[in-house]
């Protein structure tokens, strides 16, 4: 080897101590193994899995339920669909300045001009000594009644939840005051009447005017226990006593839940797909990593999504919040309570899944590992957990932790999509050729159709403001 005058050595000293060829130039004439390309955020994406799908050819799932309120035992129904709340006319005759008020057309008057209002854990609904200025009813929470004790010492003197009402004294008295003050204890949701719009429906109207004008006396009326409209029925009887007819009212206003979309426009240029697919195809691959994300969207809309998310349709009544912070033993017990009939399985963030193991542990428990489709998952009474990181993670460090029991037969949570559409690709999801442009890029429309229905309340419970970093 020749050098010059003031060239160094040092940049060749190692390939000079080379014996062989080095595999840094070896590999320049060798062939890669390689693999196809890596996604992280591919997850098991469990309730896509878990869920029945149920094939909603007309795009439109309507679920039909009976007709499901109770008039005369001292609580008010509501119409719930998701987080809106609306007021069912009739149950307003729970209220005692109006029972024996059979006027359907005045309650459905006052019921329209009721608004709905949330209340944080801790806020006032009402102060003691304040204007009664409005009706109050309770859809969803717990409420203190709070007022002065034997000696002088604020003390809660009841506890009230959905169903009850604040008085209804703004109906009939021009003026007044709260007698006690109302606390939130958890997130409450109210429905209120303000006085003055009662009172326009009340000068409009003679009947409801003089019947507030002469009060009422009179018993609630007969109650139905079941929450449903009644089926009258004749047991434990002798002879030949005349047998009780009947029917079976249906809700007139049922639910009907068209089918989302996810969609992106998948653009390749042609040179990549002509000569470098070999030895993977460039657009095969392309499409697959995007319809990956294209399921994963879908698992988060079904879980987050605000029309027909399972998050936001739950059922305020189907809510418990748990009792400390921690996931404990207890507060899952409760949740069970909420799904009762022939729960499916447990759907929570893997955090909150690791708080759940922690308050276990603490208490000496080890609850079984269950095995499903080969995986060995944690279990609460029998009932497995399964990991889903689209259950959001609030700032402060709380989650929630849901309950499913799935299947039309059931009654339960059911998966709608719509196989059999022009240009599948997979069950319910589309790749349309949508042709090449004028700078020789191909262009793909990949589109997923799906929703998730929920079949009747009790098919879905849902444990809020799980702390997870306890």
């Amino acid at each position: 080897m020749v050098t010059t005058a003031g060239e160094t050595l040092s940049g060749n000293a190692e390939e000079s101590q080379n014996s062989s060829l080095s595999t840094a130039a070896a590999r320049n004439l060798a062939t890669t193994t390689k693999t196809a390309p890596q996604m992280q955020g591919i997850t098991s994406r469990w309730l896509l899995r878990l869920l029945p799908w149920v094939q909603v050819s007309g795009g439109t799932y309507r679920v039909n339920r009976r007709l499901a309120h109770t008039v005369g035992d001292g609580r008010i129904d509501f119409d719930i669909d998701g987080g809106s709340v609306a007021i069912i006319p009739e149950e307003l005759r729970e209220l005692p300045a109006l029972w024996e008020f059979t006027d359907t057309g005045v309650l459905a008057a006052l019921a329209e001009r009721f608004i709905q209002h949330e209340y944080a854990p801790g806020e006032v609904i009402a102060q003691a000594g304040t204007p009664h200025d409005r009706v109050v009813l309770i859809a969803h929470g717990r409420v203190d009644r709070i007022g002065t004790g034997k000696y002088g010492d604020e003390t809660v003197l009841d506890a009230l939840a959905g169903g009850d009402h604040l008085g209804d004294a703004a109906l009939h008295h021009a003026d007044g005051q709260w007698e006690f003050s109302y606390r939130a204890v958890t997130r409450v949701t109210v429905m209120t009447l303000a006085r003055e719009a009662a009172r326009e429906v009340v000068d409009r109207s003679p009947t409801l005017r003089d019947h507030l004008a002469a009060g009422t006396d009179g018993d609630a009326p007969a109650t139905d226990a079941g929450g449903e409209s009644a089926i009258a029925l004749s047991s434990g009887h002798h002879g030949e006593p005349a047998l009780p007819s009947t029917f079976v009212d249906y809700d007139r206003a049922p639910r009907e839940y068209e089918l989302s979309v996810a969609q992106t426009v998948l653009r390749t240029h042609t040179r990549v797909g002509d000569l470098y697919s070999d030895p993977m195809n460039q657009v095969e691959e392309q499409l697959r990593l995007t319809v990956q994300a294209l399921r994963e969207r879908q698992e988060h809309e079904m879980i987050n999504n605000p029309g027909f998310g399972l998050l936001h349709n739950a059922d305020l009544r189907q809510r418990v919040r748990t009792r400390s912070g921690p996931p404990t033993p207890d507060d899952l017990d409760e949740l069970l309570a909420t799904v009762w009939k022939d729960p499916g399985f447990l759907l929570a963030h893997p955090k909150a899944i690791a708080a759940i193991g922690r308050e276990c542990s603490v208490r000496g428990l080890y609850p079984d590992a269950v095995d499903v489709m080969g995986h060995s998952l944690p279990s609460w009474r029998g009932v497995p957990i399964f990991p889903c990181n689209k259950i959001p993670v609030t700032p402060e460090g709380t989650s929630s932790v849901l309950l499913l029991r799935t299947g039309e037969e059931k009654q339960g949570v059911v998966g709608l999509h719509r196989s059999g559409i022009p240009d599948e690709y997979e069950p319910s999801l589309s790749v349309r050729f949508m042709g090449v442009d004028d700078q020789a890029i191909v262009n793909y429309l990949v589109s997923a159709y799906y929703s998730a229905a929920i079949l009747v309340p009790d098919a879905l419970g849902v444990l809020e403001d799980v702390e997870i970093g306890h």
